[in-house]
């Protein structure tokens, strides 16, 4: 018997801290059904800071009432460190919101009871935990200390400005000691400078307290400052910009920004509105497959013809009938101006240079050539014609008929 061993499937987002896998959640106005999230991807590690943008009925506030368990999937699946947000029963929920989220909203009225001081306010989740009364003090101290509220405990919140009512809502939210924190436009009813105190109040949850921080805003300057920014559009996630932080070849450190396309699960991609309209891109494009990557065009833009991989690439007919000029660098001029030697044209020449003269037998010897000795050996007896030939001619050739001395005829 033959036993077949497949590998298991891994689940999607499996190691994430919140999970949502085609998140979908209608909502009933009277007789129209509205779609806010319409099949929604998101992941988000644990220890992260993200925040969600996106134009006003894009879904971001539904998803973050879904995440925190104010509101109830239609479909699909959302999970929050191990809580599955569709199977949980009413009393499941409770404690779900009491120990495993902390959540601030916009309004600073929503978040603090106006007739307790902010070391009550802080106090009262972990009294609803059951958590005894000196650690719930010591805890509440700890935590409007670590938003720099220490000094202000005993304010109710009628005597606190807007960012200090904000910054003790933070400590509420984290009193239970959360694993993620949620916050609904935190800076929208506040200044830049008050703004940047909360944010800064939210970075030192993520980063000194260990709570996964995800914020709804509508601030650039907030979603600039985050290591991941998801953009929701028609509820979908649309796009992410990941932000690295790298250090140049001079020492300086600096933040690097990348802006990705999100590609669900089912393979659905949002590009972009300016890449849209300036490509022309509406109702039908087309794909091709690439060695490397997909190219989208416009219906209707003709095929591009692909070269072969081994072709040989042929001269252009009208390049090789027009060559261009060949270009030569000016001659260097000479001390009195004149150039050292005339312009090359474009017509190939030809250079002659004379022989060497031979020097006579008496330079040789007095220079102690090697042959000069030859010379001297080879001089004709006195009298003799210098110029007449050591060897004898051969013997010129007679009539047919005429005899040899002293042989036949």
């Amino acid at each position: 018997m033959t036993e077949t061993l497949t590998a298991p499937t891994v689940e999607y987002g499996a190691d994430a801290l919140i999970v949502c896998d085609n998140l979908v959640r209608i909502y009933q106005v009277e007789n129209i059904e509205v779609q806010a999230l319409q099949g929604l991807d998101l992941l988000v590690e644990a220890g992260e800071m993200v925040a969600i943008v996106g134009q006003s009925g894009s879904g971001k506030s539904t998803l973050l009432n879904v995440l925190s368990g104010l509101d109830v999937p239609t479909a699909g699946a959302a999970r929050v460190a191990g809580w599955d947000l569709l199977r949980m029963s009413h009393a499941d929920r409770l404690t779900y919101r009491r120990t495993v989220v902390g959540f601030v909203w916009q309004q600073t009225g929503r978040n603090l009871l106006p007739y307790l001081n902010a070391r009550e306010n802080v106090m009262l989740p972990m009294a609803f935990a059951g958590i005894g009364s000196t650690t719930r003090r010591k805890r509440a101290n700890e935590l409007l200390d670590a938003m720099n509220m220490g000094h202000m405990a005993n304010r109710r919140p009628g005597q606190l400005s807007g960012g200090e009512q904000q910054r003790v809502a933070i400590a509420v939210a984290l009193a239970n000691r959360p694993q993620v924190l949620f916050a609904d436009e935190p800076t929208g009813e506040l200044d830049s400078a008050t703004g940047d105190d909360v944010f800064e109040a939210l970075r030192a949850a993520n980063r000194d307290l260990g709570a996964a921080v995800v914020v709804v805003t509508h601030d650039s300057t907030v979603s600039g400052q985050v290591q991941r920014t998801v953009a929701i559009r028609d509820g979908r996630t649309s796009s992410e910009v990941v932000r690295r932080t790298r250090i140049t070849a001079e020492g300086v450190t600096e933040v690097i920004a990348e802006e990705y396309a999100v590609l669900d699960r089912a393979g659905r991609m949002q590009l972009p509105k300016e890449y849209r309209k300036t490509l022309g891109l509406k109702d039908r494009v087309r794909l091709e497959l690439e060695p490397d990557h997909i190219g989208v065009w416009a219906d209707g833009t003709p095929h591009r013809p692909k070269p072969h991989p081994t072709a040989i690439p042929q001269p252009n007919p009208v390049e090789a009938a027009n060559p261009p000029p060949i270009v030569r660098p000016p001659a260097p001029p000479t001390t009195d101006g004149s150039p050292a030697f005339p312009a090359p044209s474009d017509a190939p020449h030809l250079h002659f240079q004379a022989a060497p003269e031979r020097p006579s037998p008496e330079q040789q010897a007095s220079a102690g050539h090697p042959l000069a000795g030859m010379a001297h050996e080879a001089e004709a007896p006195e009298g003799a014609n210098p110029y007449t030939p050591r060897v004898p001619p051969p013997t010129a050739s007679r009539p047919k008929g005429t005899p040899d001395e002293g042989g036949e005829q």
